[in-house]
């Protein structure tokens, strides 16, 4: 049978896949695509996936770089940041430390329906030309010859579609089949890393209102809007977190997250037995789940889920995206910045292909950079469970690790750098110096944790409120020339630097016998900030009384 051709074959329609196939339709318009996707579509909303908390790099990605604005704001739901509560063992969340913002920060981030975007997805590259399959099922496909010249390799891929075979040739083959991992399996690419974790999650057909488990009006009035349930709130406890999202079909996308070593997947992994460990460790969620198992629409359990890969780009024109390549943590929601990261990437090394230009030496250096972002934000999840229901410590890993995500990571994105290497290579010191100061602090945060009083009193934690917090948050829509990008990393370095500094000279006001030496090598003869504390207001007592 003769074989159809295409320039760019994605095995997988999912949000990594249809994402991708947009991006490189803006960049590259004469491109001929093609999506090959399982599921039938239109799929169910408030679909049987996770992944529908996007956070800023995500949010820019889609309404910014994907042009997909007016979808997320008429048809999904604006997120009210991140919220924890440490709420362990109680029925009641206004009695304890809470920590988010009293109003939005300037930069959006939203709740996804992935059922309800995934359509519009589908819809949408269709509309511009992308011929994307649903209902087609991947039977074989064979990688071509490395070496051979763009005109000459053909990858080929075959899948049944309506009961009938086809067969493609493309000279780039892209893997986002999510876990399925395609390429992945075919080459023996998988690698595991040291988090071990594991997840269940499910979809309510009702409204959770958190609002409405407290009568304070003290309470209620702390936000500004006063609507928490549009945050992704967090209860948390020792060894886990759970979550509630908000979605725009009105259903409500519950998970808990824990580590295996503490939370056994066992003690979870159906929804009545999710429903007991709620009435133990939750039982004000346990409450308001009660009379809603008739509104179950959906129960998944997963094993181990975090995971890493040895290779995601070849010069062999195949490519890995989304979670068919590295997944780290639901925890802050870095899903979908993967996406946009690695589609970045991927798109960039087709325009060079498509021109002529060798791609080698690209391949190296993009995978390079992706894999160390992933390392680099790794160690915010390994090992550090422990800490995640301890009032005093967790929220000020919070502040770091949004401080490093957004002095870091986000600045790259943002600022459009991701390719610039130019740029990076100018800035190698300072990325560098920033990854190790992180490295560092991590299990610092953790051996302080292991030793503080875990006051949990009934406070909020207002970033907002912390105005240098909004202002980076702030920043990020800044468009930046090179000179001022430049000074932007240095001031980001330096201001983690002056964070670390803080938290170090805290945990040690209360408890000298922590070991500072990783971090203090880093930081060298780096002063406190003199005009005011980084930190909330209590953080400083030691310090501050005494200046």
């Amino acid at each position: 049978m003769t074989a159809a051709h295409a320039d760019v074959v994605v095995m997988g329609g999912g949000l990594a896949g249809l994402t991708l196939a947009l991006q490189l339709r803006q960049r590259l318009p004469s491109l001929d695509i093609v999506v090959l996707e399982r599921l039938r579509h239109p799929v169910t909303e408030a679909a049987h996936k996770v992944g529908e908390s996007s956070v800023e790099i995500g949010a820019d990605y889609f309404e910014r770089v994907l042009g997909l604005g007016d979808h997320l704001k008429t048809q999904q739901l604006k997120k009210f940041g991140f919220r924890f509560f440490f709420s362990e063992g109680r029925d009641t969340v206004d009695d304890v430390v809470e920590l988010g913002a009293s109003r939005y920060l300037a930069t959006p981030s939203y709740q996804l329906d992935r059922g309800i975007f995934e359509n519009f997805l589908g819809q949408h590259v269709q509309s511009l030309g992308i011929r994307f399959i649903d209902g087609a099922t991947i039977t074989a496909f064979t990688l071509a010859d490395g070496a051979a010249a763009r005109k000459v390799a053909r990858h080929q891929v075959t899948y049944t579609h309506n009961g009938t075979e086809h067969h493609l040739t493309t000279p780039w083959l892209i893997d986002a089949s999510g876990r399925a991992g395609l390429i992945k399996r075919k080459l023996d690419l998988a690698e595991p890393n040291a988090h071990d974790a594991n997840a269940i999650w499910f979809r309510i057909g009702a409204r959770i209102d958190i609002d409405s488990w407290s009568d304070d009006a003290a309470w209620i009035g702390r936000c500004d809007p006063a609507a928490r349930w549009l945050s992704t709130n967090h209860l948390c406890g020792h060894g886990y977190w759970a979550w509630l999202i908000p979605l725009a079909s009105g259903s409500h996308s519950i998970g808990i997250v824990a580590d295996a070593n503490i939370h056994p997947l066992r003690t979870m992994n159906s929804f009545e037995r999710a429903l007991d460990w709620f009435r133990e460790y939750q039982p004000r969620l346990a409450r308001a789940l009660e009379d809603k198992r008739d509104l179950l629409q959906d129960f998944v359990a997963l094993r181990r889920f975090s995971y890493g890969c040895k290779r995601v780009f070849s010069s062999a024109r195949w490519a890995l995206t989304g979670e068919a390549g590295v997944f780290l943590d639901p925890f802050y929601s870095p899903g979908s910045d993967f996406i946009a990261i690695s589609n970045t990437y991927i798109t960039d090394l087709v325009a060079k292909d498509l021109v002529g230009e060798p791609i080698a030496p690209y391949v190296r250096l993009y995978e390079q950079f992706y894999l160390s972002f992933y390392r680099s934000m790794l160690t915010l999840y390994t090992d550090q469970y422990g800490m995640f229901g301890d009032p005093e410590v967790m929220p000020v890993k919070v502040i770091w690790d949004y401080t490093y995500y957004w002095g870091v990571l986000c600045q790259l994105f943002f600022q459009r750098r991701l390719t610039d290497l130019t740029s990076m290579a100018r800035l190698r010191d300072e990325l560098t110096f920033t990854m190790a100061l992180n490295d560092a602090m991590q299990p610092f945060l953790r051996e302080w944790s292991k030793v503080s009083a875990k006051r949990n009193e009934a406070r909020m934690l207002d970033q907002a409120k912390l105005a240098w917090f909004a202002e980076l948050n702030r920043g990020l829509r800044d468009d930046l020339d090179d000179a001022a990008f430049k000074a932007r990393i240095r001031e980001m370095t330096a201001l983690l630097k002056s964070l670390a500094a803080e938290i170090v000279a805290t945990a040690l006001a209360d408890h000298p016998r922590l070991d500072a030496t990783a971090v203090s090598k880093l930081l060298g003869d780096t002063a406190l900030p003199t005009s005011q504390s980084l930190l909330f207001p209590g953080y400083n007592r030691t310090r501050f009384a005494a200046a």
